[in-house]
């Protein structure tokens, strides 16, 4: 699978036309997708399904991501819906991060479920089939769940998106590679010594369920800055290329650079100066 690039886009509303305009500085500079945190219960950011539509629009070729979308507040076949109709609108330019959820303190306080980490799974895997079933194209569709039902509703628009899972514990990966079209883990949840043991799980996963692993878009989440001292990884562009370039060998095929400040200065460098290295690395 050819590696994809992505700049993350900080939803902070602070100056509302930050996010638009690194989005498409980020598209001029060829990066391949856009990341969108999904917090609706913090103040200072956008929601950011709202934000990912206005991104998409405001674009013409990168695809738009959000990472992860807080399912116990997004109600699934709604979502999909969402989904459906911004896949079709932008000629396919989205796939669906989607999470169990965290920050259960402030989930609740904004009217959403308090779910322990087993029922938490299991309702992302109740939301999977439900969403599934929505892009079906299917005439009429039921779920019976215990987080989740469907009773007899019409699906549609159809889509092809894919759901990509942001995935930590074994139960988690195993699900992911079972059930979900890519895999969307963070550096600083996931450091690079665990990194192949996480992926040789979601890829044993996909093999016991049939699937083929090499089918799967694996994006690792990259914050800091490209010539920087602090604020996750830092170093100068060829440690940046080097750790990339390792992390591929252990079964990555995608990045989501997360600029810690200076924005604008650090997507160009990455672009100009990273990118490069790491993709003539694997150029055939």
């Amino acid at each position: 699978m050819q590696i994809v690039f992505g700049a993350n886009i900080d939803p902070a509303h602070a100056d509302p036309s930050a996010p638009v305009r690194h989005a498409v500085a980020a598209e001029q500079l060829g990066y391949d997708f856009l990341t969108v945190q999904d917090h609706p219960y913090q103040r200072r950011h956008f929601d950011a399904w709202t934000l990912v539509t206005y991104l998409a629009a405001r674009t013409e070729r990168i695809t738009v991501v959000p990472t992860v979308a807080c399912l116990p507040l997004r109600p699934p076949a709604v979502l999909a819906k969402s989904v459906a109709s911004l896949h079709l609108l932008t000629g396919g330019r989205v796939q669906l991060g989607l999470g169990t959820g965290a920050f259960w303190d402030a989930i609740e306080a904004m009217g959403g479920p308090r779910r322990e980490p087993r029922e938490s799974v299991d309702a992302l895997i109740e939301a999977i089939a439900v969403i599934r079933l929505m892009w079906s194209g299917e005439g009429s569709v039921r779920f019976a769940g215990t987080y989740y039902q469907l009773a007899g509703v019409k699906p549609g628009p159809a889509s092809s998106a894919g759901i990509w899972l942001g995935a930590y514990g074994p139960r988690m990966l195993r699900v992911t590679g079972e059930l979900a079209d890519g895999w969307l883990p963070s550096a600083g949840h996931l450091p690079l010594e665990r990194l192949a043991e996480a992926s040789a799980r979601v890829d044993d996963a996909a093999t016991r369920a049939g699937r083929d692993p090499l089918s799967l878009r694996k994006v690792y989440n990259l914050a800091g800055m490209v010539g920087g001292s602090a604020g996750g990884f830092a170093g100068p562009a060829e440690e940046w290329a080097e750790l990339m370039i390792h992390a591929v060998s252990l079964g990555v095929n995608g990045f989501s650079f997360w600029p810690t400040t200076d924005v604008e200065r650090q997507l160009e460098v990455f672009a100009h100066e990273v990118v490069p290295v790491v993709r003539a690395e694997f150029e055939e």
